[in-house]
């Protein structure tokens, strides 16, 4: 940062002069202050400021303390004699950058400068940036500049204030949910529930009853009435998650709510009417669920009124450097963090990586990395990536040797199965696969047996 003001504060004439000789020298633009109250007159036009504790009248921590209180940006490096070191953390505290032991060399105080002002040009670009953003790139916690996440936020601004059902389809970790939410905020219901339904983590034989409620006496353990899922909702917005998860038994049921907006609880014959919208998102392929007869086609059409496809994060890397800033801004506080910018390095690697969790995976990286890191500025040895392969057949032939198609997808289930601790719903997202995809081939296996009670 060439061309920078600096402003020392120094009451020792002749060394003032040495240090400013040497930052003229070096190309930066130089003013002088023999104490803190003519510091205090030019501190608004420096871009660093370099000052000792000593000092008449004002002393430096008090001196750095006003700083602080009209301007918490301006880099402030401490020149400290033997013995008051003590005084130097004191100043750290209020805000001071670094700190210079007297005597030092003019190599070691023009390394310290130099690191100081790249460091607030880092910050400052990513100020600029985060006001380029604005509303233009950041809609509700939802980060991007690309063109694919640009025509997102306008569907989102078109479709809110409609009553329209919308199917948001991606990979985990794309941020469906924040989709999901951003278009109930914007919408006349946003004063309304907003009722989250995950699809794949209730046991079929839960399904019904959690939807649509049920009855006292409906089966055994119902000792009372009790409302599903959709009357919470009632006047707001019901969100499916991982809609592709719904058993068939299930689906003829929801597409009545949505054509008549009427059901009836579990053990009860009145029909109740309710107003709600629905949401609807899935990380499977709908379309294939549909061939393969484990999804209705008149339930995909009416959930499907408005598409919104969320790409993952490998194809839209330019967002990962706004991601990245939001992720720190969001996390430092709380973590105790000093991180203020990022090194071109450590920016370079999370750009390179493929991401296969998406925006979920880089917030859990940009977490831990704010963790590690030990100064202001994140650097690549502070980035700690999942780098580890995931399973996959081998890549030197198809299959492994002896071994047929067939028998190797049911190697992978059996697999995922042990892995999940027989739980089918955790197994089949393991797999990439529906649950009622999952139940197909293990029916294909001989192995579909009965629901357990914990809806394996």
């Amino acid at each position: 940062m060439k061309n920078a003001r600096i402003l020392i504060v120094e009451d020792e004439e002749k060394l003032r002069r040495v240090i400013q000789l040497q930052l003229t020298a070096a190309g930066y633009e130089v003013d002088q202050a023999g104490s803190a109250e003519q510091g205090l007159q030019l501190a608004d036009r420096a871009d660093l400021i370099l000052t000792d504790l000593r000092l008449p009248g004002i002393d430096g921590i008090e001196f750095i303390r006003r700083l602080r209180a009209q301007d918490a940006q301006t880099p402030i490096i401490v020149m400290t004699a033997f013995g008051t070191v003590e005084n130097a953390v004191e100043a750290m505290k209020l805000g001071a950058v670094d700190f210079l032991p007297k005597p030092f060399s003019m190599d070691h105080l023009m390394a310290v400068i130099e690191k100081a002002l790249e460091v607030r040009a880092l910050r400052d670009e990513n100020r600029r940036l985060r006001e380029e953003l604005g509303r233009r790139y950041e809609f509700d916690n939802i980060i991007g500049r690309s063109p694919a996440m640009q025509e997102i936020f306008a569907t989102i601004e078109r479709v809110a204030p409609t009553r329209a059902t919308v199917l948001i389809a991606g990979e985990s970790g794309t941020g469906k949910d924040l989709i999901a939410r951003a278009i109930h905020h914007h919408s006349a219901r946003r004063d309304k529930p907003f009722v989250k339904i995950n699809c794949a983590a209730i046991p079929e034989n839960l399904m019904e009853s959690e939807l649509f409620g049920y009855e006292k006496g409906a089966f055994t353990g119902a000792v009372t009435s009790k409302p599903g899922k959709f009357e919470q909702a009632d006047t707001g917005t019901v969100f499916l998650d991982e809609i592709g998860d719904v058993p068939p038994s299930i689906q003829v049921k929801l597409l009545r709510v949505l054509q008549e907006r009427e059901f009836e609880r579990l053990g009860s014959n009145r029909t109740r009417h309710i107003d709600v919208r629905v949401l609807a998102a899935t990380n499977a392929d709908l379309r294939a669920a549909l061939e393969s007869g484990e999804f209705r086609e008149d339930l995909y059409y009416r959930l499907n009124v408005v598409p919104i496809n969320v790409p993952p994060l490998r194809e839209r890397k330019e967002d990962i450097p706004a991601l990245v800033d939001h992720f720190i801004r969001k996390h430092k506080d709380e973590l105790g963090s000093r991180v203020e910018a990022v090194s071109e390095e450590a920016l370079d690697l999370l750009m390179r990586y493929h991401w296969p969790g998406n925006v979920r995976e880089l917030e859990n990286v940009i977490e831990r990395s704010l963790v590690l890191c030990p100064g202001d500025r994140l650097e690549a040895r502070d980035v700690r990536l999942d780098t580890a392969r995931r399973s996959a057949p081998p890549a030197d032939g198809f299959l492994p040797p002896g071994k047929t198609l067939q028998e190797y997808e049911q190697d992978l289930i059996r697999k995922a199965l042990e892995l999940a601790k027989g739980n089918k719903s955790q197994a089949a997202r393991l797999l990439g696969l529906t649950r009622n995809a999952l139940r197909y081939r293990l029916s294909q296996m001989g192995l579909g047996g009965e629901e357990n009670k914990a809806g394996r």
